[in-house]
């Protein structure tokens, strides 16, 4: 060692700048060498020396890394690594109060005994390594640094109330990440830092820290080791941790050295607990404040003068004890208990008879267990390792190509890629020792890209799961002055800051909800506060859009295209509704207002419009006394009411009265009186919404498919819905009101007491089957009688010898054949004009058509099918005529038929009234009995005989509105 050596110790506590004073004093030598005690702070350093030098005379060397530049001058390495004997103008140690540390501490206490620069020797740690330096380096020379910036004691805080730039720190991985994952629910996300991460992985979530990507910091005690962060506060989640044996409390200047890194220059820090770790003693806080620590007296030690003659003599060795009051033997370090696990193999017992041997086999004991599997498998795979090395040479390259190949894998979750980062770690381990492998540069860069590749994966994976960029970009802008910049594109997508928030749905806005309820108050305040503007904007576009756009829905709601932007409210008058509005209260009073006036004038010419002819009604001055009161009761019922309800009001109406309301399109129907044009779709769907408004329902019943005739009725709808939906219940259907008047003129005209059959006509209107006319009749007050009869066919004309057709014999039981029309008409079809839908079906009536009962001769047809063989041939004479040939054999065919009769009790029954209401048919009394095959019994002339038991009563004169004057006139004309 040269004359002119020093020794200095470099002391004091965090931000002080030892590091750097190191960095600048190696840098003035020659050739130097640092140790520092941890693989990422060596590539800090080893990064600002090479932005200061350039790479090609500075070296890395750490167990799992090796940068090493032919001209090589300047040395970054972990303590571990530090070459010997190398001659370096300067050495210098980092942190080297981790001699007292139970894992680790014998090797710092090595470096310390034994390192020496040629010229300078620098050794940067903590104050209370004072004594041990002075007694173990007598030569040692001290420089103490004072803190550049102040640590104050904050207290205790909760991680919701956790300003930024701060470092959360825990002390096992699963805290860590619990940590992360709450931070990233409440305050956007942020970093992970851990000693077991690759450097690369570790400084990309350095980088976005420090970037400002995120404002938080979740780390384990690692960043205590000299990682220079731009952090104001740490905060301890706990205070205790485990130290590969067993949990113990952290000393005070353990929680200093962490604590130490808020704050960074001049810029004051502070630290505190959170979590479930408790205040600190008041002693502990003024102490780490103080920096007054109880010094370190005791440092661990291990014999470094091993001796290699044999496996027994290399344990005596590294078991010895230190003959030093202030050196303890370690406890037994990871290596060791592996040299003592493979000692008891017999085979490697029997490879290690000689020091070269023992010396490769101390070698490979000291691979780290970075798996953290068990010993047992730990000392497996050493044993590989060495048997390879001691009978090849090297380890065979395609057993190492499987062992890294299997590994080289990006999938999986954060678990899984630490895993396999932890592996890659032992071969990145094992391919950077000299001569363990045939290709030392290949192997090395296939161990390098495999674990690069998994640390941008698990950086990947630690990001995706602890970071909401979009939380974490509106959190710093709206901590910020300048205003937010919102977007919203065509289909309502709202970005702010270029991060996707939710979408604008009218005037409310709808949060993405892939957040969590704590980020959803953060994205919702910073998003609202955007959108400002936004609502301003869209208000004026919608004000001015034409009523086109605007539309509302069967259950009341208002919609802007696909925006639900309001509700119909019930106002002072069922045609006068009123509004409100679905508007965000961030938005202001100014559009909520702007939004309430375009709905309302929408609404009021919507209504205006639709049901032009019934305020046309309310408005005529005209209209006086009981007009004017029925007008209004029209009103009030949107336009249909059914007849039974106003049946006083209807027979106090004079001609005048009627003719007025008449001119207004009032139609006085025998079961409804109703407006015909409001009963097309539009009005239709609005008038439900506008009845079901002033009902107060709370959901209201939809409108009927346009164009059919009849409907299921709905049980479960309100009382008066299918009145308001133009129809009218009737069974297990509902008809069309206006269609029902129609079918009414039909029944007028038929013999309701004796009895009559459907006609074509009927069943034509209504678009229903045979059977679900029926149905239809016996809900409106008929019963219906089913029968059976031989249906009657054309037969064929029998002509004579002479050539003469001969005409049909007139026999008392012929009958008019009854048309089937009924498998032609779909249940509730839709009937575009049922006057006309069956006329090609129906007989038409010719003054040569007898009207006695007895079918027409009917042509026979041009075509006759061919008969089988197995019909007896029979001369046409001997047929009974109106039979077809076969008859005998098919058998006469039988066709179903309905005779209806008027099934109501009198007038007063109110049962009879709620079930049908309105005006009975002609026809008063119980029907008479039938006659033979349904024909009504009468007297001999054929008419149906009346019978009447009361007096004879004063003609009233015929109101020409009722729907049977017709009918009427005629009977009193035939009296």
């Amino acid at each position: 060692m040269a004359g002119d050596s020093r020794v200095v110790a470099v002391l004091g506590p965090t931000n002080t700048g030892k590091t750097t004073y190191a960095i600048e004093r190696m840098l003035a030598h020659r050739t130097g060498v640092i140790g520092l005690p941890l693989r990422l702070l060596a590539r800090e350093v080893y990064d600002r020396i090479v932005a200061l030098r350039g790479p090609s005379i500075v070296a890395l060397v750490t167990g799992e890394e090796r940068i090493v530049p032919p001209r090589t001058q300047y040395w970054v390495c972990t303590v571990e690594a530090m070459p010997e004997g190398m001659g370096a103008d300067l050495v210098a140690v980092d942190e080297i109060q981790l001699c007292a540390d139970p894992e680790r501490g014998h090797v710092f206490t090595d470096r310390l005994l034994r390192a020496r620069g040629q010229h300078e020797t620098l050794f940067m740690g903590s104050d209370t390594m004072r004594g041990s330096i002075a007694a173990l380096v007598p030569e040692a020379q001290f420089i103490r640094r004072e803190r550049m910036s102040e640590l104050i004691y904050s207290g205790q805080k909760k991680i919701s109330r956790m300003r930024p730039r701060s470092a959360i720190v825990g002390f096992s991985v699963e805290n860590v990440y619990a940590i992360a994952e709450l931070i990233r629910r409440q305050k956007g996300g942020a970093a992970v830092v851990m000693g077991a991460l690759s450097p690369r992985t570790r400084n990309a979530q350095v980088a976005m820290y420090q970037n400002g990507e995120v404002d938080y910091l979740v780390a384990t005690d690692a960043i205590g080791m000299g990682l220079n962060l731009d952090v104001d506060h740490v905060a301890f989640s706990a205070l205790s941790k485990f130290d590969g044996r067993r949990m113990r409390p952290l000393a005070p200047n353990e929680l200093a050295q962490i604590a130490g890194r808020a704050g960074r220059g001049f810029k004051s820090g502070t630290f505190g607990v959170t979590g479930d770790a408790s205040p600190l003693d008041d002693g502990v806080a003024r102490a780490i404040m103080d920096h007054q620590f109880t010094p370190q007296n005791k440092l661990n030690w291990r014999n470094p003068a091993l001796q290699f003659g044999s496996i027994d003599r290399l344990i005596q060795t590294l078991e010895m004890s230190p003959d030093n009051e202030r050196l303890f033997k370690a406890r037994e370090a990871d290596d060791l208990r592996a040299l003592k696990n493979l000692a008891v193999d017999a085979e490697i017992a029997a490879r290690c008879t000689d020091g070269p041997s023992v010396r490769l086999l101390w070698d490979v004991c000291r691979i780290p267990d970075f798996r953290g599997i068990s010993h047992a498998e730990h000392a497996s795979l050493l044993e590989q390792i060495f048997n390879f090395l001691h009978q090849r040479g090297s380890i065979p390259d395609d057993w190492l190509a499987r062992q890294i190949k299997r590994i080289d894998r990006t999938d999986g979750d954060i678990d899984a890629l630490s895993k396999r980062l932890a592996f890659i770690r032992t071969w990145t381990y094992v391919t950077q020792r000299k001569g363990w492998t045939g290709d030392e540069s290949h192997w090395r860069h296939e161990a390098r890209v495999v674990e690069d590749r998994l640390s941008d994966a698990l950086h990947e994976r630690l990001t995706q799961r602890f970071v909401d960029r979009r939380t974490s970009v509106l959190l710093r802008r709206l901590g910020q002055k300048e205003a937010m910049v919102a977007e919203v594109n065509e289909t309502g997508e709202v970005t702010v800051e270029g991060e996707f928030v939710g979408k604008l749905d009218g005037f409310r806005f709808r949060q993405d909800k892939g957040a969590g309820v704590a980020e959803d108050k953060t994205i919702k305040a910073a998003s609202l506060q955007a959108l400002a503007p936004q609502f301003h904007l869209r208000a004026d576009r919608f004000y001015n859009a034409p009523d086109t756009e605007i539309d509302f829905t069967e259950q009341g709601g208002l919609m802007w295209g696909s925006s639900a932007v309001g509700k119909l409210i019930a106002g002072s008058d069922p045609l006068k509704p009123g509004v409100e509005v679905f508007v965000d209260d961030v938005a202001g009073p100014e559009v909520a207002q702007k939004v309430q006036r375009r709905l309302q004038h929408f609404i009021d010419r919507k209504v205006a419009a639709l049901f032009e002819p019934l305020i046309a009604l309310s408005k005529d001055e005209a209209l006086t006394g009981l007009a004017r009161g029925f007008a209004f009761r029209m009103v009030e019922n949107l336009g249909i009411l059914p007849r039974a309800d106003v049946a006083d009001e209807v027979k106090a109406l004079d001609q005048d009265v009627r003719g007025a309301l008449r001119k207004h399109g009032l139609r006085f129907g025998q079961f409804t009186i109703f407006m015909p044009l409001l009963l097309k779709p539009a009005p239709t769907r609005l008038r439900l919404v506008l009845w079901s408004i002033s009902k107060g329902l709370n959901e209201f019943p939809e409108s009927p498919p346009p164009g059919l005739v009849t409907i299921p009725v709905d049980t479960s709808a309100p009382e008066g819905a299918a009145t308001m939906a133009g129809y009218r219940n009737a069974g297990e259907r509902a008809i069309r009101i206006d269609m029902l008047e129609r079918l009414a003129d039909m029944l007028r005209s038929e013999d309701s007491r004796g009895g009559f059959e459907a006609k074509a006509d009927m069943l034509s209107i209504t678009g229903m089957t045979l059977e679900q006319f029926a149905t239809l009749m016996e809900g409106l007050g008929y019963k219906a009688e089913k029968a059976e009869r031989t249906k009657v066919k054309a037969v064929d004309t029998v002509v004579p010898h002479d050539g003469a057709p001969m005409a049909a014999d007139k026999g008392a039981d012929a009958e008019t054949p009854v048309m089937d029309v009924a498998d032609k008409q779909p249940a509730g079809g839709i009937v575009e004009d049922p006057a006309a839908a069956q006329a090609d079906d129906i007989v038409p009536a010719t003054a040569d058509m007898p009207d006695d009962g007895i079918a027409p001769m009917v042509e026979e047809l041009a075509e006759t099918p061919e008969v089988d063989d197995h019909i007896p041939d029979t001369p046409a004479e001997e047929n009974p005529q109106g039979t077809a040939p076969d008859a005998d054999i098919a058998g006469a065919e039988l066709e179903t038929y309905f005779v209806f009769t008027w099934g109501r009790t009198p007038r007063g029954n109110a049962q009879g009234q709620r079930r049908g209401g309105g005006d009975r048919p002609q026809g008063k009394g119980k029907p008479g009995p039938r006659g033979k095959k349904g024909a009504p019994r009468g007297d001999k002339s054929g008419k149906a005989q009346k019978f009447s038991s009361k007096p004879a009563r004063a003609e009233k004169p015929i109101d020409p509105d009722n729907p049977f004057a017709a009918a009427l006139m005629g009977l009193k004309d035939n009296k």
